[in-house]
Parts: C-alpha cells; structure tokens; sequence
C-alpha cells in the first residue's frame, strides 16, 4: 500500500526531475574523509570536500574526541539548557568568544539550526530582514519561518541594499548576507555593508561557514579579512575547515541572553555530545597555531587560477578555496563531472535549484592537504575533457 494517496505524483515528479539531469544520489565512502577517498568502492582523489584545512581525520583532533567520549559517554543525554552543557561546551564557548573578539558565544548542533535561531530569535512581525539573493538555504528559511518580513538585494550589490534599507520603514532591520558564498567563492563587501548599517541603524548578520578557519591571519575569517573595527554578528561552522562538527553564533552579551531565551532551535533541542566540543577545542588550537595549512592552500588556489586561466576555463572571481567553473546546461555539467570520475577525480556537480537556472557548474574545492601534482592532474583532465 502507498504511504500517501499521491504517491503517484511523487514518482511523477522524480522522473520529471530524472530527465531534467537534476536528480541527486548520495555516495557511501569507506574510510576517512580526505583527499584520497574510497568512494562507493573507488578509489578517488577528491575535489568536492569542504575540508578546507585537512584536519577532519586529524589524529590529534580524533585522539581528543576519543578521550572526551571515554570519560563522558557518547549522548548528550539532555539540552543545552537541562543538563546536556558540559564543560567542554562551556570551554568551548569561552575560547571561540575570545578568538573571534566577541563578547559571548553560544554552541548549535549545526550551523542550519544556528541560522535560523539567529532570525527567528531576534526578529519578529514588524521587523524586516534583508538577504543576499544568494545567500545559503538556511538563512532564507531562518527569514521563512520568521514572522517578520523578508526581502532580497541582488548579489553584493551594495547600491540595491541601500535602496532596501531607505525604503523600509521599519524600527529593526538585520542585514543578512554569507561570508564567503557557498556556489561562487567570492567574499561579501562587508566594509560597505557596515557602513551602511550605520547610516540606516540596521543590525548585520554574516554566516562566516566558509571563510572561517581560512581566512584571516589566524583564521578567525571574512571579518578579520577586512580587519573591521565593528563587528557584525558572527555564525560559523566547525564541520568544514575546523574538521569536526557542529556551529555557533558569536555576539555581544545581550543577542547571546536573547538566543538563549528565545531561540527555538536552541532550547528545543539535544546538545552535541561533549566530545564533539572537546575534538574542536583541539581543533581550534591547530588552527591558530598551524598557520601553515592556511599558507598552502592560498598557494594552491594560485596554482589552480593560474592554470585554469591559461586553459580559458570560466572561472569565477573567487581566491578562496571554492573554485566554480560555469558550464550552463545541467546535463552537460553532469556529463562533464562523469567524465572526469572515469579518470579517479571527484567534483561537485551542481545544479539548480542550488543555482540559477543555466549556471550549472562544476564547483571545484580545493584543500590544504592535496598536492600540487594532484591540481596538475585536474587541470589536465579539466583540458582533456574540453571544459569551456
């Protein structure tokens, strides 16, 4: 028996999505995550991680966590605000405020459910958020699921954001935008958009997921990139250059009471389990301390750009370590990243809805532990399969 009466139109819909070269699949990998992968079965060299540091099968980190579990157990057993806050996660707290500069810093399970605390829980009807049209899903859905009301600014155009804030006529207005954007690579225009917000008393809320741990002379991220004086609030995840899992906002004092009081998706949830904080605490030290991870992976994008460019391939402007090359058709992006799996070189395929309609791209990542040899064999069969 069917599960729902429209089953029918369920299995419509994916054939329809099958033959639009849109339909997605997970991939089982055995073994660590890194740039040598096994993936269903295969060995490959990946360039579709975001495991920008190489530090998510650190054995350092690792060593940490299995040190925490043992003496803490595995579960949580309860939430943040029952009796799931160990003191890992108060530790945690305390050195992500102090690293980042901010007042305070509260714990999420993903950065996701951070996203959607931080608009949901500061904002309400009357308010008005306003968003990056590429900003990450969850950020639209945090302004979604928000009773306040959402509008949209074409990308990091700062002359459109001004327009939105003249024309709103409401008393709280959060300016919303990622860090580094997720399917482009590029930064946002931070040093405009705070001094915009100072002009019309707006409050700014940057979703750092990708520009933290890389950017930065420690890796503090996008805010310290442009050395800002004021700062923004803060959301980062640890699950990509930090190796482990998890988020957090960073704030002053009274955003972080008002989350706590008032965020859904923080009270209403179990806390990670302690030896995901207590890994990431031996995370942040690499990270601050092993400035060289960052170093390479600044060279290897050189590398990369450089030879993308002598092969006329679509780049994007983006120094950071995600690299989309725009193909357009959707079938064609998939073909393409086909032919350059046959070859043991695994990158993202992406297409709309994740992008507009006729960008789809190959979005190469690239990670502090590959090789330069290994970007010269993806530049070469990049050529070979006559991307352009």
């Amino acid at each position: 028996m069917a599960s729902l009466p429209w089953n029918n139109e369920l299995a419509a819909a994916l054939t329809e999505r099958k033959a639009a070269g849109r339909y997605r699949c997970p991939r089982i990998r055995t073994g660590q995550q890194g740039v040598n992968i096994i993936i269903d079965g295969r060995d490959m060299v990946s360039f579709c991680s975001n495991d920008y540091l190489g530090l998510a099968a650190n054995s350092e980190i690792s060593q940490a966590f299995i040190a925490a579990a043992e003496h803490e157990g595995v579960g949580s057993g309860a939430a943040h605000l029952l009796t799931g806050h160990s003191r890992f996660h108060q530790e945690l707290e305390l050195a992500i405020a102090e690293f980042t500069g901010q007042q305070r810093a509260l714990l999420f399970s993903t950065g996701y459910m951070a996203n959607l605390a931080v608009i949901d829980g500061l904002l309400d009807r009357g308010d008005t958020v306003i968003q990056d049209k590429l900003n990450h899903a969850s950020l639209l859905d945090g302004g979604r699921i928000s009773a306040a009301e959402q509008q949209r600014y074409l990308h990091a155009d700062m002359t459109a954001l001004e327009r939105r804030l003249a024309a709103s006529d409401s008393a709280r207005k959060l300016i919303v935008s990622d860090g580094v954007f997720s399917m482009d690579g590029d930064i946002a225009p931070l040093p405009e958009m705070m001094d915009l917000a100072k002009q019309y008393q707006a409050g700014v809320f940057i979703d750092d997921a990708h520009g933290f741990g890389v950017l930065g002379e420690q890796g503090q991220g996008t805010i310290t990139h442009y050395q800002l004086e004021h700062k923004p609030i803060l959301m980062a995840t640890f699950g990509k250059a930090f190796g482990t899992a998890g988020a957090f906002v960073a704030a002053d004092e009274e955003v972080i009471e008002t989350l706590i009081q008032q965020a859904r998706s923080y009270i209403y949830t179990t806390a990670q389990p302690a030896a995901v904080a207590a890994a990431t605490l031996t995370s942040l030290k690499l990270v601050q301390q092993q400035s060289w991870r960052r170093e390479k992976l600044a060279s290897l994008i050189k590398q990369f750009r450089a030879g993308a460019q002598q092969l006329g391939l679509d780049l994007m402007p983006s120094n950071t370590p995600i690299q989309p090359i725009v193909i357009g058709d959707d079938k064609q992006a998939v073909a393409l990243g086909q032919t350059l799996e046959q070859q043991g070189l695994l990158v993202g395929v992406i297409r709309p809805p994740t992008v507009p309609a006729g960008t789809a791209r190959l979005r190469i990542t690239l990670s502090a532990s590959h090789s330069e040899q290994q970007v010269n064999q993806l530049l070469s069969a990049l050529d070979v399969a006559h991307v352009h």
